[in-house]
């Protein structure tokens, strides 16, 4: 299936899709003369008598230097070439595939001055299969991301490597494997390749999915914990949240209550439960979740606009003119990247107090030490827990804000850079580390409720034990629980544990 994007009005729905699913894309053919127009103002400008940055002067600090009409294809080639300088591992294929998705629809806003012929060989690649291979660092958000899309420019003009079926292979070989000819750049078109917040972006939004799709799971995660400790649902009662106000929490809240709706744990212990008050990673499950809903929220609205931005420079103008500005300078990507590692941090931080809840007889209200039927000869979920921790710790370290570094590169001229690439890139890691606290939590809890039979838990979260049980049979005697956690993670990060539940949870 091919996706149709519109420059200038794609939805995070189908990009998500696009990237899920591996998708192809294409431009749509309204916007062509939009690009033929700006293309053609461009090839003038490279003619002409007057200074035009990027068309027939260096770039960066070189600017000064004015091109020669015969080597404009060879400047544009050198650019790519001399900035394809990206280290470390190659980024992953869905990613790199939205990537350059996200490059086509700026392009097509017909702001960038190139030819149709790149939009159309981008969708070639994308129909073809042909992934440029794109190392992860070496970019800092500004002057784009230079680095990681030259190693796209690099393929489109027959160099660098890309994979094709799976195989790696020079770049001009895939091309021609897929049945597509590399191109010979005009005027500022490798500049506009390389310069924009694609790479920073693309890597964003995937964090951002995995981590509102995270999110969702902790909802299913917390309600199974709730009724495991046999906790009060009166925290979720909705005029409490109703007087707060805040969107999120109260969407968590309602979710929750329609998680546990029909529980015989819970109705058991309405009356005569001595306790008070639950401790606050039971109690404050959908302010704290509710909060981090809203900050992902809010990151969707910033990558949203993002996906659909002009970022390269210089820009030709409405009328005509071609000027220098700013917008590959990613910011905007930092901070949403730097607001969803906020979330992922606390959401992974309340679930795993959650799992210690549940190992400590003094809080679990009478479930075995470490959910263990024999504790003692068995350590049951202890080092389940001790592992949760680790993954909480780390992505509090992780979480800690990128946008706030900068560093003064290319001989001072780019003196402020977002630190966006490797804001957004830690955010695979981060949600990685949370599916895996989510799944020791499922895992867990789904022990806990087994131990208060022949009480049933309600329907909905019941057929989350179910899928939880489907990987991984209750632990009687000691084994080892990585496969176990792995499998409980996977059920996180492909939303079968969400959709187990019933789907429709808070988005």
């Amino acid at each position: 299936m091919t996706v149709m994007l519109r420059p200038g009005a794609a939805d995070l729905a189908t990009l998500e899709d696009l990237w899920r699913e591996s998708r192809a894309a294409r431009i749509d053919r309204a916007a062509r003369p939009a690009v033929d127009a700006a293309a053609g103002r461009v090839a003038e400008a490279a003619g002409g008598a007057a200074a035009v940055y990027g068309v027939n002067t260096g770039f960066g600090k070189l600017a000064s230097r004015r091109i020669a009409p015969t080597d404009t294809a060879a400047l544009q080639r050198n650019l790519i070439l001399s900035h394809a300088c990206g280290v470390g591992e190659a980024l992953e294929a869905p990613t790199v595939r939205l990537m350059m998705a996200l490059k086509a629809l700026s392009l097509g806003r017909g702001a960038s001055g190139v030819r149709w012929e790149m939009i159309a060989l981008i969708e070639g690649m994308l129909a073809a299969g042909v992934v440029p291979v794109v190392p992860v660092q070496g970019s800092v958000g500004a002057s784009g991301d230079l680095a990681p899309l030259a190693h796209l420019g690099a393929v489109m003009i027959g160099e660098g490597e890309a994979t094709l079926k799976g195989q790696r292979m020079a770049g001009g070989a895939a091309l021609a494997a897929a049945g597509l000819a590399p191109l010979t750049l005009g005027p500022k078109e490798g500049l506009a390749l390389i310069n924009g917040t694609q790479f920073s972006t693309a890597c964003a939004l995937a964090g951002l999915w995995e981590a509102q799709r995270a999110a969702r799971a902790s909802l299913v995660t917390a309600s199974l914990t709730t009724d495991a400790v046999m906790a009060s649902t009166a925290p979720l009662e909705p005029e409490i949240h109703a007087l707060r106000g805040q969107p999120g929490q109260i969407a968590a809240a309602a979710a929750m209550r329609a998680l546990m709706a029909g529980s015989e744990i819970r109705e058991s212990h309405r009356e005569g439960d001595a306790r008070v008050q639950d401790p606050y990673c039971i109690r404050c499950q959908p302010q704290v979740a509710g909060a981090a809903l809203d900050l992902l929220g809010h990151a969707a609205g910033t990558l949203g606009i993002e996906a659909n931005a002009v970022t390269d420079n210089p820009l030709v103008l409405g009328d005509g003119q071609i000027v220098s500005g700013g917008n590959f300078h990613a910011e905007p990507v930092a901070f949403a990247a730097d607001l969803i590692a906020l979330a992922i941090a606390e959401v992974g931080a309340i679930a795993q107090r959650r799992i210690a809840l549940m190992v400590d007889p003094t809080l679990s209200f009478d479930l075995p030490p470490f959910l263990t039927p024999d504790p003692g000869l068995n350590s049951g979920f202890m080092i389940a827990e001790v592992t949760s921790a680790a993954l909480m710790s780390e992505n509090k370290h992780l979480a800690n804000p990128c946008s706030t570094d900068s560093t003064p590169t290319s001989a001072n001229q780019e003196d402020h850079v977002s630190m966006a690439a490797h804001g957004a890139r830690r955010l695979a890691r981060m949600n990685a580390n949370l599916a895996h606290i989510l799944g020791i939590e499922a895992l867990a809890a789904a022990q806990g409720i087994g131990f208060r039979a022949p009480l049933a838990t309600s329907p909905r979260l019941a057929r989350a034990v179910a899928a939880i049980r489907a990987v991984s049979p209750p632990l009687g005697a000691d084994r080892s629980l990585a496969p176990d956690i792995a499998a409980a993670a996977d059920l996180v990060r492909s939303g079968a544990l969400e959709a187990a539940a019933g789907g429709g949870i808070a988005a």
